[in-house]
C-alpha cells in the first residue's frame, strides 16, 4: 500500500529513531521502507541492515556514488512498489498515527497528495514548544506564497510523484518545485493534515534555520518552475512576509 522513502547520508546518529517511528506506525503493516544509503562513511550502513535483519518490511540500498538527496530520494521512488509513497528524512521522525490519519484523509476526500503539520525538535531530541500549523488545504498560487509542504509530511500517489522526480543540482528546494509544478499541471488541491505527526529536526546552519540561504533557493524554485520575472519578484515578497510572521508567531505545542 504504502513505499516510504528515506535518503540517508551519515546519519548514524538520528537513523534508529526515524525506522522505528515507520515501524510503530498504527496504520496496517502493508507498508515498505526503502532506505537509500547515499555513501555513507560512518554506521548508518550497519544500524539500517541490522534493523532490516529484523523486519523484512525494511529495505536497504546504496547508491554506486554521493548522489545528493534529491537523486537519493528519486532512487527510493524508482524502487517503489506501493500505491502511495511517502518520504521521510533520516533525521525526523513521525507521530505513530501519521499514516492512518492520512489514509483516511486521502479516502474522505478522493485526495492523492497529502501534508500534515510539524512538531519541531533540536539535535539533541528536545521537543522545542512551538509547532508549524497547516492549512486543511493548498492550491498552486497559495502555496507559491509559501511551502507549507514539508517533504517528510508528504503522501503522494506514486504515479505522481515518478512523473514529477526531484531537480538536483541547482541550489534550491527541489522538493518544493516539484509540489508547485505537480498542483499547477494536474490542477489539483494538496490535503493538509493541521495536527503535528511529523517531528522535524532543527539543525543550526541547516537550510531551514538560515533564512537568507532559504529565501535565496526559494527565489530559484521561481525561476525553476518558469514563472516571468514579475512575478517571481511579488510572490518572493509574499514569501519574506509569511517567512518573517511564521517565525515570530509562536504556537506552544501540545503533544
Amino acid at each position: 500500500m504504502i513505499s516510504i522513502v528515506m535518503p540517508a547520508y551519515n546519519a548514524q546518529k538520528y537513523i534508529k529513531t526515524a525506522i522505528l517511528s515507520v515501524e510503530n506506525q498504527t496504520c496496517s503493516d502493508d507498508w515498505e521502507l526503502i532506505v537509500v544509503d547515499d555513501c555513507s562513511k560512518d554506521n548508518t550502513a550497519k544500524i539500517i541492515k541490522r534493523m532490516a535483519q529484523s523486519d523484512p518490511r525494511i529495505h536497504y540500498v546504496r547508491n554506486a556514488s554521493n548522489l545528493g538527496v534529491a537523486e537519493s530520494r528519486n532512487h527510493g521512488v524508482a524502487l517503489a512498489q506501493g500505491e502511495w509513497v511517502a518520504f521521510l528524512d533520516s533525521d525526523d521522525s513521525w507521530h505513530k498515527d501519521k499514516l492512518k490519519i492520512q489514509m483516511n484523509c486521502a479516502k474522505r476526500n478522493h485526495a492523492d497528495f497529502l501534508f500534515c503539520a510539524s512538531a519541531l525538535m533540536d539535535k539533541h531530541d528536545n521537543l522545542i514548544k512551538t509547532w508549524w500549523p497547516v492549512p486543511e488545504r493548498i492550491t498552486y498560487k497559495e502555496l507559491l506564497k509559501q511551502n507549507v509542504i514539508a517533504c517528510s509530511s508528504v503522501l503522494i500517489r506514486r504515479e505522481l510523484i515518478q512523473e514529477y522526480p526531484m531537480c538536483h543540482g541547482e541550489h534550491m528546494h527541489e522538493d518544493f518545485a516539484v509540489w508547485l509544478q505537480i498542483l499547477r499541471d494536474k490542477k489539483i488541491i494538496a490535503y493538509g493534515i493541521n495536527k503535528p505527526l511529523l517531528i522535524y529536526r532543527i539543525h543550526p546552519g541547516s537550510k531551514s534555520a538560515n533564512k537568507i540561504k532559504a529565501a535565496r533557493m526559494t527565489y530559484r524554485v521561481y525561476r525553476h518552475i518558469g514563472l516571468p520575472p514579475h512575478k517571481r519578484l511579488y510572490y518572493w515578497l509574499c514569501y519574506l512576509h509569511r517567512s518573517i510572521v511564521k517565525y515570530s508567531r509562536v504556537t506552544p505545542y501540545q503533544a
